[in-house]
């Protein structure tokens, strides 16, 4: 069941707080993420780089980590935050790779926070590709 209202300010915090646990000693940009579930979970996730920079875990891919180790479900509502060393905490949009994940992930309403507003996945990832390409029937 999702809540009425968009929990934002909760998710900031929660956003901020796994930020402050990210492991970025090469790019020295932080990221965290927070989402609420269909059942009302808030759930969060940072950036962990890697001197392999193809193997960098993203904030949003340790969160839907999380999202599942918890129960599973869906994500309603979702915020990013970014942050450079010594600089101001930002809200800022997933990478293409993140909106993927957030697409196949996603409620049926997913309502995601940005610098310009409130938006749809469908605005950050239009034509996305899904299991409808694949003819699969929903998620696993």
């Amino acid at each position: 069941m999702t809540t009425n209202t968009a929990p934002w300010s909760q998710l900031e915090a929660a956003a901020a707080a796994a930020l402050s646990g990210a492991y970025a000693p090469y790019s020295k940009f932080r990221v965290g993420s927070a989402a609420q579930t269909s059942d009302g979970r808030l759930i969060s996730g940072c950036n962990i780089e890697n001197a392999a920079y193809g193997v960098t875990l993203c904030a949003e891919c340790s969160m839907v980590g999380q999202l599942f180790a918890t129960g599973g479900g869906t994500l309603e509502y979702f915020l990013c935050f970014g942050q450079l060393a010594g600089g101001e905490l930002e809200l800022i949009t997933p990478c293409g790779r993140c909106r993927q994940i957030l697409f196949e992930h996603r409620g049926a309403n997913l309502q995601i926070k940005t610098a310009r507003g409130i938006v749809g996945i469908e605005d950050l990832l239009p034509d996305a590709f899904g299991p409808q390409n694949l003819n699969v029937q929903g998620r696993q």
